[in-house]
């Protein structure tokens, strides 16, 4: 299988997942600001996902484009990111119809976490299958933020037994701190040396 191709399977599935959010969004029943008010649960956490699965396809987007060939260890690797990424529609909605209570905020937290390991997890068998002299293992240097992102989920999951809010505060300071595609990764596809990142 070649990289694109792959690629092109991975956008398939995050477009449908996207999909699914979006149909999951309910209209108010009414015209007025105040019913506006009853679908903004639904309309956040749509928000927060929509945010989260697009930086995992933007990044994702960059992480295959410094893959050369697919070995069948990427391939379950991929698959096992797409496995946990295909639970965000289930999570937000759990989480917006039941207006961000505990445990669907829990459980948001642990699809996140688990996404997040197996985005990182993914990285670790391209690296491998790319040998000792990895580009991208040059590239990723320390990987501070994808070695964070899992334990600030986590963290967020333990607020979440005191606080909801301050849960999906911490969810959503992830998604800021991913918002720009990883830089790290384009002087790689570019084919430029590239120094050792964070």
């Amino acid at each position: 299988m070649t990289p694109g191709r792959m690629e092109a399977f991975s956008d398939g599935v995050l477009a449908i997942i996207i999909t699914i959010m979006v149909l999951d969004l309910r209209l108010p029943a009414g015209s007025s600001a105040g019913a506006l008010r009853s679908v903004l649960p639904s309309l956040l956490a749509y928000v927060l996902s929509f945010v989260f699965i697009g930086i995992y396809w933007a990044n994702h987007h960059h992480l295959v484009k410094t893959v050369d060939r697919v070995t069948g260890g990427i391939l379950w690797a991929n698959l096992d990111l797409l496995f946990w990424l295909s639970l965000f529609p289930f999570a937000t909605r759990w989480m917006s119809v039941e207006h961000f209570s505990r445990v669907p905020v829990i459980t948001y937290g642990v699809v996140q976490i688990l996404a997040a390991i197996a985005y990182y997890l993914l990285q670790l068998v391209i690296v491998r299958s790319q040998g000792p002299d990895s580009a991208l293992r040059s590239a990723l240097g320390r990987d501070v933020k994808g070695k964070l992102s899992p334990v600030l989920f986590a963290l967020g999951a333990a607020l979440a037994l005191v606080s909801s809010w301050l849960a999906l505060a911490l969810y959503a300071t992830v998604a800021i701190a991913w918002l720009v595609p990883d830089r790290r990764l384009e002087p790689v596809i570019e084919g430029r040396p590239s120094g050792t990142g964070d």
